[in-house]
């Protein structure tokens, strides 16, 4: 597993400057924000999104927080999580909603006047999120958590709660707990651009609420592939790899 995360963090290194390059060269398109014919704002599309490894920071502009307002619990986590002794990302397990919207892969929106849909690029994860009004459902905790969506005028607020706090916020690794409770607010300016904001409250892991901002991107040049993470990467169909004899 440590081989296999090894890898997979560097090839986000090799990824990421090509990916930084590519966004800065691409023009989005431009007119006004797009509505749904009951008039809520559409933010339908697939996104590009900058690659947050540490959520202290804001994008590309690299502004945010010096550092977490960590409990006692919470520094102790940070401090003692090592990615080379293994991350629960190198056995393909999911990501968890924060650490998903952190990863360089595009994102799809797809919504209605009921639903709001996130469907990521890695590892073909998607989140289908009831934005009609309704409350939380009560069940067992995911690694996703549990999304409801409201709206504050034209902007769409995703609340999430009953995770299972087996995730990490980013790729660095900085941890919450199950008692975290993530706010997003999606506003979509024009038709190129969304302000994205989130609010990450955890009072096991944080003295007090924070936030980090970033924009995404509308890229109608891309469309979304078939990602697949398979652990040790045996093919299942084929059954075990036999290793030939010396």
């Amino acid at each position: 597993m440590k081989t296999h995360f090894a890898a997979t963090l560097l090839a986000i290194a090799v990824m990421c400057p090509a990916l930084a390059e590519g966004q800065q060269a691409f023009q989005p398109p431009t007119g006004p924000t797009p509505r749904l014919p009951s008039g809520k704002v559409d933010f339908s599309g697939v996104w590009q999104k900058p690659y947050v490894p540490d959520m202290t920071k804001d994008g590309k502009e690299q502004k945010g927080l010096a550092e977490l307002p960590f409990t006692p619990w919470g520094e102790a986590e940070w401090k003692k999580y090592d990615a080379a002794e293994g991350d629960y990302t190198g056995a393909c397990l999911p990501f968890g909603m924060s650490r998903s919207v952190n990863t360089p892969e595009p994102m799809q929106l797809m919504q209605s006047d009921k639903y709001f849909t996130f469907l990521f690029e890695q590892n073909s994860w998607f989140v289908v999120v009831p934005i009609d009004g309704r409350p939380h459902r009560q069940g067992i905790a995911t690694w996703f958590g549990d999304s409801v969506g409201h709206w504050d005028g034209d902007t769409l607020v995703i609340d999430t709660v009953n995770f299972n706090g087996k995730t990490r916020l980013d790729t660095i690794g900085h941890p919450h707990s199950d008692q975290l409770h993530l706010v997003q607010r999606f506003t979509r300016p024009d038709l190129g651009h969304i302000t994205w904001e989130v609010t990450v409250e955890d009072p096991k892991t944080f003295t007090k609420p924070w936030k980090n901002a970033r924009t995404f991107t509308l890229r109608p040049d891309w469309e979304m592939m078939e990602y697949s993470c398979e652990e040790n990467n045996k093919s299942l169909w084929e059954g075990r790899i036999k290793v030939p004899k010396r």
